[in-house]
């Protein structure tokens, strides 16, 4: 059973989710099993992630006392640096020990380095003793990972006795984008047969694209034809539910992070127009490593905006528990981009109360007595971009989407509705009025 998911599988111990909202779709793009914008959460959640980082440790280790934080090999990356000292004080203030093992060569010994934000991160070097790493004369219970491991597992990591979190298979020397949608593949089958949907609504179409070498020319006949095929789904979904915008997918490296090896395609013939500079861009990922698979992915686009900053949000978690997030913010990129770039910010999220608490005794029919009274739990960067005398069209049915009103933005439950434009306006759920005298 799809309520039971959480019983039967474990949790990462922490991940991010980049989340592409185009109104008529909500769907996650990419998942990052070592996260690195701890520094960017909102800190008025900061007791959120203190209480979910202890059910965590407990998992991990019932009687933890002390854990090893494994970062990238990073000195001069403040802001990523500043993501490893929030990290360590959210574990700090979980009860633990916390010591920075480091991996680079050149820490021999404790070094302290002054950030930007006026905190300090002291670094150690992480030795072996057995089948057992220690920072110092510290012997940590469990081996927290903050490295994606793209230039492999290093031999001081392998065949430990403690706990290595995340596992080391969940790096990228093994993990891939294509097996991680293959199974969110599942989930969203079970999860959309649950609630009566689409799961197109909530999944991006994709295939994975193997021995492709981009300095060669080698495997664009693969890579031609997928996406060729997927853009051909993609429209027949958008003429399903009325979409007037065009398909787009994205291409990347299916093992990688930091938005690098990435590029938006709208018709199959660009893939064999790539000039000298894209194809170099797209042969390699971090640590220099070469591209030889791909994902072909479904791209959606984003309708939301912070300012005058295209935006799309990143969630955050520890466990299972939903501990915050920020918009990622580009002022330079396009609704159908990646904003995984250089000159993208960060805007915190202000998540607020939720709008509804749930009651099994009262079944209720799901809706607020007034769809279009004013929503205050919405972030306010969403609320300014809806325009003061703006009211959207009819939603699509099944949609996920948000309608503007009176210079408000209104989230608009899955339904069916059915819209006529006026004051003693009828919003209708299978033909079955809901609201109507909106003056």
């Amino acid at each position: 059973m799809l309520f039971r998911s959480w019983q039967d599988h474990a949790a990462p111990f922490y991940a991010s989710v980049d989340l592409r909202n185009a109104g008529f779709k909500l769907a996650p793009v990419d998942t990052n099993l070592f996260p690195g914008g701890f520094n960017n959460l909102n800190p008025d959640f900061h007791t959120l992630c203190v209480q979910a980082a202890m059910a965590a440790i407990e998992k991990a280790c019932p009687d933890a006392r002390a854990i090893a934080l494994v970062p990238e090999n990073h000195t001069r990356n403040q802001f990523y640096l500043q993501n490893v000292e929030k990290l360590a004080r959210i574990l700090r203030h979980a009860g633990v020990e916390v010591r920075i093992g480091s991996l680079l060569p050149e820490i021999t010994a404790a070094t302290d380095i002054e950030l930007t934000n006026g905190t300090t991160l002291r670094l150690e070097p992480l030795k072996r003793d057995g089948n057992r790493v220690k920072v110092g004369d510290m012997d940590p219970c469990v081996v927290l990972l903050n490295n994606d491991l793209s230039a492999g597992v290093p031999a001081i990591l392998q065949g430990l006795e403690q706990n290595v979190l995340p596992p080391l298979h969940a790096g990228w020397a093994t993990r891939r984008k294509s097996k991680h949608f293959a199974a969110y593949d599942d989930v969203t089958k079970d999860f959309a047969q649950l609630i009566g949907i689409d799961p197109w609504l909530i999944n991006p179409y994709f295939e994975r694209c193997g021995k492709i070498n981009f300095r060669e020319r080698q495997g664009e006949e693969c890579l031609e034809g997928y996406v060729s095929e997927i853009l051909a789904d993609i429209r027949k979904k958008y003429a399903e539910y009325g979409v007037t915008e065009d398909p787009f997918v994205i291409v990347k490296a299916d093992a990688g992070t930091y938005g690098m090896g990435i590029m938006t395609i709208k018709d199959p013939s660009e893939v064999k127009g790539l000039n000298r500079k894209q194809r170099n861009k797209m042969a390699v990922v971090k640590e220099g490593l070469e591209v030889n698979d791909v994902i072909v992915q479904e791209g959606v686009y984003t309708f939301e905006n912070v300012g005058d900053a295209i935006a799309e949000p990143v969630v955050y978690m520890i466990d299972h528990f939903v501990v915050g997030g920020f918009y990622r913010v580009h002022t330079e990129r396009g609704k159908d981009q990646n904003l995984n770039a250089p000159g993208m910010q960060f805007v915190p999220l202000a998540f607020d109360e939720p709008c509804s608490s749930p009651n099994p005794g009262d079944p209720g029919d799901g809706f607020p007595d007034d769809p279009f009274e004013e929503n205050d739990t919405l972030d306010s960067a969403i609320t300014a971009s809806c325009g003061t005398d703006a009211r959207d069209s009819p939603v699509m049915p099944g949609a996920l989407s948000y309608t503007c009103y009176q210079g408000r933005w209104l989230f608009d439950d899955i339904w069916r509705e059915c819209y006529q434009g006026a004051e003693g306006s009828r919003m209708c759920q299978d033909g079955g009025v809901i609201k109507s005298n909106l003056g």
